[in-house]
């Protein structure tokens, strides 16, 4: 067995009994070995199961044909690819595997997250409309969650603009979440790039959309919130682009309006407010991302 192919099967056997399959990539990177029995033990840091339970799950043919099922539905990226996203690996907690169905090759463009409320208003509608166009022209591609509201707003605006974007969702490729953005889950798997750590049939667990963003900061150069509350995962995806050390930019909004209090706020703590497209694209000419035309 190729160590690619053993965390792969660690990646699975980690999320369908426990564990931590990044411990394993790490140790892989580091000592381009398998690890002893004891070693795994301790890297998988199990806590609902015992380390037993553990091994005869991933000594399971059952485990086997998952694996080989998943292989025949999507593509499989791991850390140890040479083509694995280069701003992922800038972080300590990307991914070890992911699933991905699409164009792969996006992943080579400058993108940008755009993020905000799940229950928009009429206003992040607007911003949309008013910014994705010229984002779609200068070929940086949007990544967003594929949830309710300014997600679904994002990816619908950017393909209908024939621009790129990129999808991060937070359950198997083969489960939309909401079912209202099935179609549009589809069509961006067809005509963008759909991606998940999860593996086929890996319900919307609450646990997974706040590890979900940590993906979306982390493939993104920037992260744009639109519309958000103080509290909110997009102010989550925000702190964590923070922490990445990328850049973060947020949409002023109405001072009444509790939906703009997380971009606000964002602004006052020192984040760039973007009243228009040009505010983004010379942030991505000074930093060498796009050239100018």
């Amino acid at each position: 067995m190729e160590l690619r192919d053993f965390l792969i099967r660690t990646h699975i056997c980690c999320q369908k009994i426990g564990g931590n399959s990044r411990n394993i990539a790490d140790f892989l990177m580091k000592c381009q070995r398998f690890p002893k029995l004891g070693e795994l033990e301790e890297l998988l840091s199990l806590k609902k199961v015992s380390f037993d339970d553990y091994i005869e799950y991933f000594l399971k043919d059952e485990l086997t044909d998952e694996i080989e099922r998943n292989k025949k539905y999507s593509k499989i990226k791991t850390i140890l690819d040479d083509d694995y996203p280069a701003l992922l690996k800038e972080i300590s907690d990307g991914p070890a595997v992911f699933f991905y169905l699409g164009d792969y090759s996006l992943i080579q463009n400058p993108s940008l997250a755009v993020v905000g409320a799940r229950n928009n208003t009429i206003y992040s509608k607007k911003v949309i409309d008013k910014l994705l166009p010229a984002i779609c022209t200068a070929e940086i591609v949007t990544v967003s969650g594929l949830a309710h509201g300014v997600d679904h707003i994002v990816h619908e605006t950017a393909l209908e603009l024939q621009g790129k974007t990129i999808g991060i969702i937070g359950t198997g490729l083969n489960i939309a979440y909401p079912k209202k953005n099935t179609l549009l889950q589809e069509q961006v798997a067809h005509d963008g790039l759909l991606i998940s750590e999860y593996c086929l049939d890996q319900k919307p667990l609450a646990f997974h959309f706040p590890h979900r963003n940590r993906i979306i900061a982390g493939i993104s150069n920037a992260t744009l919130v639109v519309e958000a509350k103080k509290k909110s995962g997009s102010l989550i995806t925000a702190n964590l682009a923070l922490q990445y050390n990328r850049d973060v930019y947020a949409v002023p909004g109405n001072i009444d309006s509790p939906l703009s209090d997380g971009c606000n706020e964002l602004i006052q703590a020192g984040a760039k407010a973007i009243v228009d497209a040009s505010d983004i694209l010379e942030e991505y000419i000074s930093a060498s991302l796009i050239k100018i035309k």
